[in-house]
Order: C-alpha cells, then sequence, then structure tokens
C-alpha cells in the first residue's frame, strides 16, 4: 500500500467550474441553481461541484427529448444515418478514452488498470450497435384470414426513454443505454447516479460532437427526486434502469401511469460453485477476483462461494492467501488491483456487513476490516476479505454487500449445491468450476440465473445478453435481444381491392 498521487495532471474537463446539465444540445444550469459536490473516494475531497437537477429541469429535458423524437431532425434520420453517427461517437471515445477512464477513476475510486482496460468493450459497444442500427426489420407473415389480405409488421422506436444508472461502473453503463438508444431512433434523458457523475457528462459532450442532434441525448444530474420525476414522468415511453432492487421496485410502480416500458438490471447474490475435480490453479483466482474485480462493487459478483467439502478447507485458504497478496491502494497507480469503496455511505454499508458476518460467527481468514493506517486511512479502503464458517442464513450470505465480501460455504451433492445456489430471491449470475462436461451443463440448466460462466466469470461481449432471473429484474442488455427493449412491434393488414373486370 503507497500514497496517494497528488501531483497528477488532472483531466481538462475537471477545470475548476460547476460541471451543468446537458438540454437539448446545450450545457445549462438547473432551474434553482443549486448544486452538488461529487468526492475522490480515495481522498475524501471534494472533486467537482455539479448541477443538481429538480423537477423542472426534468420536465425541460422530457420536452427536449419529446421534440427531438417527433420534429426535430433526429426523426428523419435513416439507418445509415443513425449508424454514422454511432462510427463517429466510436471514434471520439476511443480518442478520449485515456481522459473518460481517468475521470472515472478519479470519480467513483476504480483502479486506473481496471478502467483503462475497459477501452475495448466501450469502443465494441458502440460499434456494435452502428451494425445493428441498419439491420432492424421486420417480417412478411403468410396469415391465414379469408380473402386476399397481406401482413407484415413494422418495427418503430419506442420514443422518449429515462435511463437511470447506479455508480459503479459510470462511463461504460451510460455507453450501454446511450449505443441501443441511437441505433433505434429513441431519445433519451440519462440520469447518471450522483456518486459518479462527471465521465457521463463528458460523455455527453462526445455526442454533440459525434453529430448527434440538440436533445437526442440529455444529460440530467441530482439525486433519487431526480429519477423518481423521470420515472412517473407521462412524457417517458420507456424506462431502463440498472441498480438495487429496492429503487427498481419504486420504479415500476411509478412507472404505471402511462404504462412505460421498463427493462430493469437489478441485484445479485451469484453462487460461484467450485467442484473437486476443477482446475485449482484456474479456479482460486478466478473465485477471488469474481468478487474482489472492482472492490467488489459489480452486480453480478460471485459472492456466495460453495466449495465441494472434499477440498473446501484447502482452496478456501488458498483463496485467503491469494487475497492478501493484492495491492490495495491508489487507483492511479497502475499496480493497483482494488480501489476504495465509492463513498462514506458504501464504506459504513460493506464495514456493516463485517461485523454482523463477525457477530454471527463467521470467520475473515483475510481482510475483515477497513483501512485505517497510512496513505489511505482518509479514503473509503477496505481490505478483501473471506469469511469461513458461514452459513446459508447469515446475512453476509444471503443480503448484497457490494464490497469485496466472499462467503465461503461447503457442499455435498450436485443437487444440494443447485438447490442452495437458487435458495435466493436473485438470479444474475453463477459460476461452476469443473472439468466434468456433464456437471457443468447439469448446474447450468439447474441454476435460476440470467448468465452462467464456466471456468470463467463475469465475460461480457456486446453480441451475448445480459440481464436476471427473479429479483433481478427482467429485460436484456446486448445482442439483438437489447434492441427489441427500444422498439415498438406494429402489424399492418393490406386487403388488396378486387380486380376490376
Amino acid at each position: 500500500m503507497g500514497s496517494i498521487q497528488t501531483n497528477f495532471t488532472p483531466p481538462a474537463f475537471l477545470d475548476g467550474k460547476a460541471k451543468l446539465l446537458l438540454i437539448d444540445g446545450k450545457l445549462v444550469p438547473s432551474v434553482s441553481g443549486k448544486t452538488f459536490k461529487t468526492y475522490n473516494p480515495s481522498t475524501g475531497k471534494v472533486l467537482a461541484e455539479v448541477a443538481e437537477a429538480g423537477r423542472e429541469d426534468i420536465d425541460r429535458a422530457v420536452a427536449a427529448a419529446r421534440r427531438a423524437f417527433e420534429e426535430g431532425p433526429w426523426s428523419r434520420f435513416k439507418p445509415f444515418d443513425r449508424q454514422a453517427v454511432l462510427l463517429r461517437l466510436a471514434d471520439l471515445v476511443e480518442k478520449h478514452f485515456d481522459e473518460l477512464c481517468l475521470i472515472d477513476t478519479l470519480d467513483m475510486g476504480g483502479p486506473i488498470a481496471r478502467t483503462s482496460a475497459a477501452r475495448r468493450r466501450g469502443v465494441a459497444l458502440l460499434r456494435y450497435y452502428a451494425g445493428l442500427a441498419t439491420a432492424t426489420h421486420g417480417h412478411t407473415i403468410d396469415n391465414s384470414v379469408d380473402g386476399d389480405i397481406f401482413s407484415y409488421t413494422l418495427k418503430e422506436p419506442v420514443g422518449v426513454v429515462a435511463a437511470i444508472n447506479p455508480w459503479n461502473g459510470p462511463l461504460g453503463l451510460a455507453i450501454w443505454k446511450i449505443a441501443p438508444v441511437l441505433a433505434t431512433g429513441c431519445t433519451m434523458v440519462l440520469k447518471p447516479a450522483e456518486q459518479a457523475p462527471l465521465s457521463p457528462l463528458r460523455l455527453g459532450e462526445l455526442c454533440l460532437e459525434a453529430g448527434v442532434p440538440a436533445g437526442v441525448v440529455n444529460i440530467v444530474t441530482g439525486f433519487g427526486e431526480a429519477g423518481a420525476a423521470l420515472s412517473a414522468h407521462p412524457g417517458v415511453d420507456k424506462i431502463a434502469f440498472t441498480g438495487s432492487t429496492e429503487v427498481g421496485q419504486h420504479i415500476v410502480r411509478a412507472s404505471a401511469g402511462n404504462m412505460k416500458r421498463v427493462s430493469v438490471e437489478l441485484g445479485g447474490k451469484s453462487p460461484n460453485i467450485v467442484f473437486a475435480d476443477a482446475d485449482l490453479d484456474q479456479a482460486v483466482p478466478g473465485a477471488a477476483m469474481a468478487v474482489f474485480n472492482n472492490s467488489g462493487q459489480i452486480c453480478s459478483a460471485g459472492t456466495r462461494l460453495f466449495v465441494q467439502r472434499s477440498i473446501h478447507d484447502e482452496f478456501v485458504q488458498r483463496v485467503a492467501a491469494f487475497a492478501k497478496t493484492l495491492r490495495v491502494g491508489d487507483p492511479l497507480d497502475p499496480q493497483t488491483q482494488l480501489g476504495p469503496l465509492v463513498s462514506d455511505t458504501q464504506l459504513e454499508r460493506v464495514t456493516g456487513y463485517l461485523a454482523s458476518g463477525k457477530a454471527e460467527g463467521a470467520q475473515a481468514l483475510s481482510g475483515g476490516q477497513r483501512i485505517t493506517e497510512g496513505a489511505l486511512a482518509d479514503g473509503y479502503f477496505v481490505a478483501p476479505t473471506i469469511f469461513a464458517n458461514v452459513t446459508d442464513s447469515m446475512a453476509i450470505a444471503r443480503e448484497e454487500i457490494f464490497g469485496p465480501v466472499i462467503s465461503a460455504m461447503p457442499f455435498d451433492s450436485i443437487e444440494e449445491v443447485i438447490r442452495r445456489g437458487n435458495d435466493t430471491p436473485y438470479g444474475l449470475g453463477a459460476g461452476v468450476w469443473t472439468r466434468d462436461i456433464g456437471n457443468a451443463q447439469r448446474v447450468s440448466r439447474g441454476l435460476r440465473t440470467g448468465s452462467v460462466w464456466v471456468n470463467c466469470y463475469q465475460a461480457m461481449d456486446p453480441a451475448v445478453p445480459f440481464g436476471g432471473y427473479k429479483m433481478s429484474g427482467y429485460g436484456r442488455e446486448s445482442g439483438t435481444e437489447h434492441m427489441e427493449e427500444y422498439l415498438q412491434t406494429k402489424a399492418v393488414w393490406v386487403k388488396n381491392p378486387p380486380e376490376k373486370r
């Protein structure tokens, strides 16, 4: 653990001026004039002042998105034109990626090695959806209605989209929301999380530079009240939300006013299952980083580690030993593997679970505490933790912690581990480590979860859909399924007139 760098050159975007809302192609202050502070979680110091959107600002942004959708030049863009915009945006994101990933590192604490490694994914997402922009089509349908009636379907954009994102991947999540909106011809109002709003605002500027017309992408920063106003707004046709299950439930209820389309990607408590025949040299770091990556702030993290009993003790000790080798420190240091948690609120939440685990009888084989000494003492740092002696009923095994905390538990049979893996309200991700293809297939089919990774964890690709079962939400992001979330299907019937004789 080294010192926190203070002599780096900040990106030009962080010029000391308050960051404004992006509405109708212009950077504007909030109607109230209010701002809020966003903090560097490595130091606890203020990073920037940001405009705080209220209900009037939401009304302005939704109105701008509606005008752009129905009246502006965007309504006349052809698929080729939307594709060209996305490709220009991809080029700009690639050109400015060093700046964007530095902003994310400063604003939410992601190690620079991790945020910079997301270059390929961010650019790939934009180029993938650029391809889909010209590949959307309906179908001709040979119906069985009497008479000479021709039927076909049209795919049309759903309209104005409200996108609401969490703080654990500000840039990547913003791209994931913006790309299908542009590809389908929708317009949007994006509300990033108040804990890390800066890179989405910079991305909004790049959208304008790429030729996205005014009002197509609007970005409003603020707190839960702004998100609530968006969720209930009668001018919004669809909500795309990523975040906690509790907030997701509020959004679904708020959407009922005008029967908005809704897709939600929510929390998780994912099982990660290690069989005795697994390649342990591969599974040990795989199981560790399934949780410790991004300091555990990933919704699909494999936080419930089930290990076959015959290897349980050895495996868990090896994961604990691996955890102790990880470098926790300044996220600006390329050697850092774990940065801070995003905020003091999240720090309090995670340390509360650490105390709860110990109080219920779990044993911390590594970590188990906040780092309170040395250069990291002022930041929101928690040592990577693995708990043994965990039971399924403990809070650390049942509730989403969103921190670098693994709960390890033994299992005996495949039937048992499938049952226990499913014994959760969530169903977002799961891992299986085995050389036996039969075990891999049985577990993959048996688990009620949106993604299953076999002998790997958290692999992602723009072409492969991602989303949850049960309380982890509904709808999919990535893949062709994602485009459908932003499209309406219209059926057209044409009865041919009788031939004149």
